[in-house]
């Protein structure tokens, strides 16, 4: 029995699903973050962010490219490191993308509860509904999962242009705070960083997406020009409109800063949509680090069992909204994008060193983009420890 997922993803959709999974948590929840954090340097938290973003894509597109096989950097950690630093990326990919749809769920479900005037059980019971409409979503199948997802990005492009405008437009109500020293910045930037890492969901892939070793690079390289145009600016327009008091507060969704607004509505609507898209295409990245986990050995083997379609794995997908609801349950908003980002910095550091063992015939970026994205990582991990 063929025991491989099908190559039906060309490269517009690999785009489009980094692109649905970065826009949601990073545009509409990770910049108001970073900004009550870094304050006034928030616009080089981002440029930060994004530098070491690209270095970090450009290794996993090496290492896609090279080794084309669903499980990301546990696969990789296998095939040029070792067993025990493949195993570590796999359960730090998960916590740190679990954490990531845990966070989209309950901005969702924070926003609905104080619509509707909802307590804390009902917000939680909000958050894994959600998490489970989008499961059952996923054990559907790859292709329409593909087509919602293309409708979830233009629904969050449209909201993210309208916020931009409006806040351009509007008069700024308040005054950034101003942070001294670079602690500040570089703890904003690994909370940014992140918001970045949607395009390691097309790597996790590797195995669905045809022509992988021309296809991973230039998906890779399309999705972080667009989102880093897009946060610098989303980025800019906070910075214009800034209303520090909103951010200090568990109201992170940036329709928040244009309260006054009649386009405000478009703005939640395009967040709303864009949190759907990110915990949609996290739960199909997990589940597949499961099913490569499963098939190894180094988890239940029944996680390696695909559907008679080859197009899912239901019990890895299952797996992976357990471990999403669990995190729903254990931390609030800020708290599980920390989690997030601390968990994702390693796993990237593991993704930079498996990079480096990739032979010469197979590679297409010099070594040295990998040795900062290793620097990066470790630098921004550190630096924001000291910070806190």
């Amino acid at each position: 029995m063929n025991n491989k997922l099908a190559r039906n993803t060309q490269l517009f959709g690999a785009v489009i699903i980094g692109l649905g999974s970065i826009l949601g948590t990073g545009a509409y929840v990770s910049v108001g973050l970073t900004a009550a954090i870094a304050g006034d340097l928030l616009i080089w938290a981002i440029v930060i962010a994004a530098f070491t973003a690209l270095c970090n894509g450009l290794s996993s597109a090496q290492l896609a490219s090279a080794h084309p096989v669903s499980g990301g950097t546990y696969e990789y950690g296998y095939q040029y490191l070792n067993r025990p630093c493949g195993v570590a990326a796999g359960v730090l990919f998960i916590v740190a993308k679990s954490a990531s749809a845990a966070t989209a769920a309950l901005v969702i479900a924070d926003y609905l509860a104080s619509v509707m005037g909802l307590g804390d059980t009902a917000e939680a019971i909000t958050s894994i509904t959600l998490l489970l409409f989008f499961t059952v979503f996923v054990l559907a199948g790859l292709r329409r999962t593909n087509w919602l997802n293309g409708l979830l990005v233009c629904i969050s492009l449209l909201g993210l242009l309208v916020f931009v405008m409006v806040a351009f437009q509007a008069e700024p109500s308040g005054e950034l705070l101003h942070r001294e020293g670079s602690l500040s910045l570089f703890h904003g930037a690994a909370l940014m960083f992140v918001a970045f890492t949607g395009y390691g969901r097309i790597a996790t892939m590797g195995e669905e997406i045809a022509h992988p070793r021309k296809n991973i690079p230039r998906a890779v390289w399309l999705t972080l020009i667009v989102v880093s145009i897009i946060y610098i600016l989303v980025g800019m327009a906070i910075v214009h409109i800034w209303q520090y008091k909103l951010l200090l507060t568990s109201d992170f969704n940036i329709a928040n800063l244009v309260n006054h607004s009649p386009w405000r509505w478009v703005v939640v609507g395009g967040g709303v949509v864009a949190m759907g898209g990110v915990i949609l295409n996290l739960v199909l990245g997990v589940s597949r680090v499961y099913l490569a986990m499963g098939r190894r050995g180094d988890l239940p083997a029944s996680l390696a069992t695909l559907d008679k379609d080859n197009k899912a794995a239901p019990m890895a997908t299952w797996a992976t909204f357990f471990t999403m609801a669990l995190i729903v349950l254990l931390g609030g908003i800020e708290s599980t994008w920390t989690l997030s980002a601390f968990t994702v910095l390693i796993y990237y550091s593991i993704t930079n060193v498996a990079a480096l063992k990739v032979s010469q015939a197979q590679r297409f970026i010099p070594r040295w983009v990998s040795v900062l994205g290793l620097l990066s990582c470790v630098s921004l991990v550190v630096l924001a420890v000291l910070a806190q």
